[in-house]
């Protein structure tokens, strides 16, 4: 059977498609941008993170860490990644849960039995599955088997997709998708290779050819991030890039999604460096002016996520 990694399950989702929507986040994207708000969803891997203020520095970690990767220093444990297994002994003997694993093997049956308990509020509501991440399409197949199951049923399916996929990989997804949330941060390649990590020709054609097919309901997101993604050349050419690959009419609206400061202590539970968590957060006033600027050139209705 196959298994799929995730590492979170929210309910009550409500900025991830229509209704009231279960939003399964998997694990692992082919992607790092710099902005990312759910770094624990980047390595398709578990990994083990620490949260400080529950450390009371009692040790009982380091006693039963079967490679003595544990050490506590002035009053704090600390982890060496390299020799650690993540084998989640430490976790389950830290009596504070300052200790965890995040990212969990789960299979599409263990799921669905989670899913379905909240399908009365997506009849009441018009709601569904919606499937992010990370990045859906790195767990294809899995993915694909647990839309196809929530589709059988019914259910309206949504994935959250950055696009940098293999079209055999994104298809076999879309086979069970009804809508698509999809990506587009940065036009000029180059700095949205630098930003990323990844170029977005691929990215540009999976939407080309998901618009062309004309098969589903499409909308396009853009984070704005002060300083990186927030020009007006960088927002105009994107929505001059929607409003021609258009034509079939498929993208229903795009949505700017406002830089937040979410992610930051997510960063330093994992023991890495967030680069923007002093950045400044932005207005309402501001995200009116974008909104404004990209409508003008996308052909479709421009909507601004909450700051809050």
């Amino acid at each position: 059977m196959v298994t799929g990694l995730i590492f979170n399950l929210e309910r009550y989702a409500v900025h991830d498609g229509p209704g009231i929507r279960t939003l399964v986040f998997t694990k692992g994207c082919p992607l790092r941008c710099i902005w990312c708000s759910n770094p624990e969803g980047q390595k398709a891997c578990p990994e083990l993170l620490l949260v400080k203020e529950r450390c009371s520095g009692c040790g009982r970690c380091i006693n039963v860490c079967p490679r003595k990767a544990i050490v506590v220093l002035s009053g704090l444990s600390y982890t060496d990644k390299d020799l650690c297994i993540k084998c989640g002994k430490c976790v389950k003997e830290c009596p504070n849960q300052a200790r965890q694993v995040v990212g969990t093997y789960v299979t599409v049956d263990w799921l669905w039995s989670e899913v379905k308990k909240d399908v009365p509020f997506y009849w009441r509501s018009g709601g569904g599955i919606t499937v992010g991440g990370g990045e859906p399409t790195t767990q294809y197949e899995f993915v694909a088997q647990l839309l196809g199951k929530c589709r059988g049923m019914g259910i309206h399916t949504a994935i959250e997709t950055c696009g940098y996929a293999t079209w055999d990989a994104m298809q076999e997804v879309l086979e069970h998708t009804d809508l698509v949330l999809y990506d587009l941060k940065v036009f000029d390649p180059s700095i949205h290779e630098q930003l990323t990590g990844k170029p977005n020709n691929v990215i540009h054609g999976n939407l080309e050819r998901i618009c062309q097919a004309n098969r589903w309901d499409v909308i396009v997101r853009i984070p704005i991030i002060p300083g990186y993604t927030d020009s007006r050349d960088n927002l105009v050419n994107l929505a001059k890039f929607v409003a021609t690959v258009n034509r079939e009419g498929s993208v229903k609206k795009i949505e700017l999604i406002p830089y937040h400061r979410l992610g930051v202590a997510k960063y330093e539970r994992l023991g890495r460096k967030y680069e923007l968590q002093e950045h400044a957060l932005l207005t309402e006033d501001e995200m009116d002016r974008f909104a404004k600027l990209v409508m003008q050139y996308a052909g479709v209705g421009v909507y601004c996520q909450s700051l809050q």
